[in-house]
């Protein structure tokens, strides 16, 4: 073994994974507007993204279908009611972590 392939080797180990980075943009055009995903909020998280909801109880968590670029598209009470309006629509649903 050669002084060059033991640097790349050491270097290989101390070096952290970098992850892609994807825009705005082109996140939203991810899938062609096919992809969705859900997302569980609290009652108050759902009172500030929409804000137009009356009346909601406070303390219960809800589900939000949200399109890649996280435009929220539905708010349910379970997340069944989220996966049939993802079905209804003709959406994916991705794994979000």
């Amino acid at each position: 073994m050669n002084e060059t392939t033991k640097t790349t080797k050491r270097r290989s180990k101390t070096r952290p994974a970098i992850a892609p980075v994807m825009s705005e943009i082109e996140l939203a055009r991810l899938g062609g507007g096919q992809i969705a995903y859900i997302k569980t909020l609290s009652s108050d998280e759902a009172l500030a993204m929409f804000p137009a909801i009356e009346d909601l109880p406070r303390g219960i968590n809800l589900f939000a279908l949200h399109a890649a670029d996280g435009t929220p598209i539905a708010l349910t009470d379970t997340r069944q009611a989220a996966l049939s309006h993802a079905m209804d629509g003709e959406l994916e649903i991705a794994s979000v972590h």
